[in-house]
């Protein structure tokens, strides 16, 4: 009777609350199934069925011309800053101890990447 009892009160133990490291962990997992097609889907499109050295502005404008791709290569952009984005945070959290130097850390990562995805997309949308 006493392994019925605690059988049970295993069973009645609430489930932990889902944290945002907890969604975190599962966007690193989602995110890099994804990132696979799209970075394999790129790569085989302006490496192996086209020439390299054909690959210029034009061939990016002739691209650029169909909207989807412009969002192909933004979700490839976007995808790919926040998934090294979280594993650098991931890294500073786990290597840098002391909490100023940990969020002076984050701060310039976070800038950076700001500035870099606001730059990248800007070059995907103005383009012509």
């Amino acid at each position: 009777m006493a392994i019925t009892e605690e059988r049970v009160s295993e069973r009645a133990q609430p489930r932990p609350r889902q944290n945002f490291e907890t969604w975190s962990w599962f966007f690193m997992r989602v995110s890099g199934l994804v990132l696979v097609f799209l970075a394999l889907t790129h790569f085989t499109i302006t490496h192996i069925l086209n020439d390299v050295a054909e690959t210029n502005s034009a061939f990016v404008a002739k691209r650029w011309a169909n909207p989807l791709w412009r969002l192909f290569d933004w979700s490839l952009l976007a995808l790919a800053m926040l998934h090294g984005l979280n594993g650098l945070r991931y890294i500073i959290d786990d290597y840098v101890q002391r909490p100023a130097k940990r969020a002076a850390t984050k701060a310039i990562l976070y800038s950076v990447s700001a500035a870099l995805f606001a730059y990248g997309t800007m070059t995907i949308v103005i383009f012509r």
